[in-house]
């Protein structure tokens, strides 16, 4: 299915919406000028268009399977790893002390967006890559860093992410595998892990599965918790893959999307691994790793919100039918189309504002965008990945009967999406974070932010006078909810949260693409959409979220269930 990389909205969006020239005049990114920004994106469209987007359909018509033990992944899958790694697609934003370039989180995000959208299966093993660099750079010792570093950085090795046990999802503290000190230093890790995305293929040189497990006597919950690092195979004097590691794929998960991508329950027996950060600090080393994630996942909501848009527009243009020609002429799909169009552009622009705000929090160490980035980052993640879901089931219905017909792949989107808003921490617990630890600052972070989306709609009155009055209303609505719920208790702040984010972002979406009006006249019909018909549903959204916990326990497990229960 032709894609095609969203290149120039890559490049305006960073330049004149999210803020990225303050970026590039740090120190510390100086190198990310506008040459260096046109060389990495262009680069990586080629990649996309060329080698990624061919292998989309293969990989859901011909999915990754588990034979006699080893993972058999779809036909082209290993060429394109190749050609990423050979890309230095791996290693966008590692250090250049393993062999990384050193580039912004604003760069790599953008990278992931047209990754995600060409081909999100094979996507995936780089972006756990991504996430276990950055994990192993904050928390590895240096003998750690020095082996396992750049072999991820190159991509000659793999890495995955092992929380899940069959007991303990989202409650990661319920986890029981287990390790214990041997006399070398090492430790034996023993236990069950599942859901592992890329745990193995038939490609990779080595796979390096970090793996949280609890030391004996370790605190119960998540305190008694420590990270692993556990190799497929372990490495030899040279640093080679030598001896096979006690571990295996048991089974490969069915799964209604990203078939191309396995998805593994994996067993521990006794596996040799190393302690990765302090005993028991497990988590913190793990959610870098996370924390990476959740952006990287919201870029790939976005990345699948784009091809879907571009598949349906295409079919809209092609397709005839009734005496108006194409069925772009009628009202009701140029209103989905526009929708898509808009909703695709303000998941990405919190997005590339989340990475900006991560770029400088790194370059400066300025609590203030480091307090920004945190905020943020939930948004980006929830709003990235239901935008993927609804602008990809929009999608469908732009092709009627033939989008729930596998051979146009508009249904593969909407499978493959699906589970964006499931992993690296479920779009609910994105909320509960936003309105729990993320405004335990008296909500002054975002306080400030909206602030700075007043300032900008009150420079806008000349220029756009119905927009940035608009906008500047929705957040003085969302400055007073906001107000409301850091005054409430955890149980209200919790039962509102996931419409307060919907809201958060639908505020956002409008401030942005106000800049983007601002910046590009062009721009003016889109933002007209976005601001006009689809941020009023913030108002809604807030007053669902003043409700609170109120009546929700009311409603029974009795009055739910089909029938009623027993006493």
């Amino acid at each position: 299915m032709p894609y095609r990389a969203p290149v120039a909205d890559l490049r305006f969006l960073p330049s004149h919406v999210a803020g990225f020239p303050r970026v590039a005049a740090t120190a510390r990114f100086a190198e990310a000028s506008d040459e260096t920004v046109g060389a990495i994106l262009s680069g990586a469209a080629r990649l996309c268009e060329e080698v990624l987007a061919p292998l989309q359909r293969l990989g859901d018509t011909h999915p990754a399977r588990l034979e006699n033990g080893l993972v058999r992944t779809p036909p082209g899958f290993a060429g394109g790893c190749r050609a990423m790694a050979e890309g230095g697609w791996f290693s966008v934003a590692a250090d250049p002390a393993y062999g990384g370039m050193g580039l912004p989180v604003t760069l790599a995000t953008a990278v992931n967006d047209m990754m995600s959208g060409a081909c999100i299966a094979l996507h995936l093993c780089n972006l756990l890559n991504q996430g276990q660099i950055e994990a192993l750079e904050h928390h590895a010792d240096d003998r750690v860093k020095a082996l396992y570093l750049p072999r991820l950085v190159s991509g000659e090795w793999l890495g995955t992410m092992n929380l899940t046990e069959p007991q303990a999802g989202s409650d990661v503290g319920a986890l029981r595998t287990r390790a214990e000190a041997r006399d070398d230093g090492s430790y034996a890790i023993t236990g069950q892990k599942i859901y592992i995305t890329w745990a193995d293929t038939d490609f990779a040189a080595n796979i390096c599965h970090l793996v949280l497990a609890r030391l004996p006597g370790a605190p119960a919950g998540t305190r008694g918790i420590s990270l692993f690092l556990v190799p497929k195979f372990l490495p030899d004097a040279a640093g080679n893959p030598g001896l096979r590691n006690a571990l295996q794929v048991v089974s490969l998960e069915h799964k209604l999307g990203l078939h191309g991508s396995p998805t593994a329950v994996m067993q521990y027996d006794g596996a040799r691994g190393w302690m990765v950060g302090a005993p028991n600090g497990g988590m913190a080393a793990m959610f870098t790793m996370m924390n990476n994630a959740r952006l990287a996942v919201g870029a790939q909501g976005v990345g699948i919100a784009e091809a879907a848009t571009q598949a349906a527009v295409r079919h809209a243009m092609g397709r005839v039918q009734g005496g108006a020609g194409a069925i772009i002429n009628h009202a009701d799909v140029r209103r989905m189309l526009a929708t898509m169009k808009a909703e695709v552009f303000s998941a990405r622009a919190i997005a590339l504002s989340c990475a900006v705000a991560i770029d400088m929090a790194r370059a400066t160490g300025a609590p203030d965008w480091q307090a920004r980035a945190a905020l943020l980052t939930p948004i980006a993640k929830a709003f990235g990945t239901d935008t993927g879901v609804d602008v990809a089931s929009m999608g469908i219905q732009v092709h009627g009967g033939m989008g729930f017909i596998e051979e146009t792949g508009a249904a593969q989107y909407l499978r493959d999406v699906r589970v964006t808003t499931i992993y690296e921490g479920t779009n609910g617990i994105q909320a509960m974070d936003l309105v729990g630890r993320k405004m335990m600052d008296g909500g002054e972070a975002a306080f400030r932010l909206l602030d700075e989306v007043q300032a900008d709609a009150e420079a806008a009155r000349q220029t756009l006078p119905d927009l940035a009055q608009d906008v500047r209303t929705a957040a003085e609505t969302l400055r007073q909810a906001t107000e409301w719920m850091v005054a409430q208790s955890m149980e209200d702040r919790f039962a509102g949260s996931v419409a307060y984010l919907r809201a958060f972002a639908r505020v956002l979406g409008g401030h942005l693409h106000l800049r983007a009006a601002l910046a590009d006249a062009a721009r003016q019909p889109l933002a007209r959409v976005a601001i006009r018909r689809l941020m009023p549903e913030h108002t809604g959204l807030l007053a669902q979220a003043r409700e609170g916990a109120g009546g929700l326990f009311d409603v029974s497990p009795g009055d739910l269930a089909a029938s009623p229960l027993p006493p």
